[in-house]
């Protein structure tokens, strides 16, 4: 049987259809090399190429440096599962979601991450999810299985994704992004609603919306495999 290939990036795009379960290369690679094109740029025209114009920096514990710290995270591991597809399926369709995930993902991470570079607040630490806190039942409560932020798949559960092939890891990874997007999804809305840089809202609004159109794509994908969706986060 021939090999369906994933599209080639287009040129100046990283290749985003390698394996770092298989190579091993850390994808926070991949997220500095993308930081690092825009790092080269000085002062304010860094903050142009970022969208963020020449604003005051958010406070660390603001909501758009909290979503900014904690999406980036959560797109990482979106992306690591999205680059697993390339050697682990052979369906086209699934093929090229996954592509479209990686790349989108990667590029968004990197902008959230470039932000905080400018802004002086560091890309880890803090408590996972404060940021949400006064949404209610959309706060604290949201960062579950030991910080685990909403929708992201377990390290039990992403071992088992690297052991499957053909259909059988094409279902489990559809059941597991679709959970992953719905709990991106909450978060994105949140950051529209509250975020206090304008350049935060827009990226999170364009969030929401790719990753509702693609939840809706996945879930038609999934029941013409036979596959039921998990719990939402």
């Amino acid at each position: 049987m021939t090999t369906t290939e994933l599209p080639h990036a287009p040129e100046g795009v990283a290749d985003l259809t390698a394996d770092p379960g298989r190579t091993g290369r850390p994808l926070r690679v991949v997220l500095l090399a993308v930081i690092a094109v825009g790092l080269v740029l000085l002062g304010g025209g860094l903050a142009v190429a970022l969208g963020i114009g020449r604003t005051d920096p958010p406070d660390a514990d603001s909501v758009a440096a909290g979503f900014a710290r904690d999406m980036s995270r959560h797109h990482l591991q979106g992306v690591e599962m999205a680059n697993m597809v390339a050697e682990r399926s052979e369906d086209p369709e699934i093929r090229q979601i996954a592509f479209d995930i990686s790349a989108t993902q990667t590029n968004q991470a990197g902008r959230m991450q470039g932000w905080l570079a400018l802004w002086g607040v560091p890309q880890s630490g803090g408590e996972t999810m404060a940021w949400m806190a006064e949404g209610g039942e959309h706060g604290h409560d949201m960062a579950v299985d030991g910080g685990l932020m909403p929708g992201m798949a377990t390290e039990e559960e992403l071992a088992n994704l690297r052991d499957l092939r053909g259909t059988a890891f094409d279902v489990e990874f559809l059941r597991l992004m679709i959970r992953h997007h719905q709990g991106g999804f909450d978060m994105a809305e949140y950051a529209v609603e509250h975020a206090g840089v304008p350049a935060v809202r827009d990226l999170a609004q364009a969030i929401a919306r790719a990753q509702s159109a693609e939840t809706r794509t996945m879930a038609t994908l999934l029941t013409a495999r036979g596959g039921t969706p998990l719990p939402a986060p």
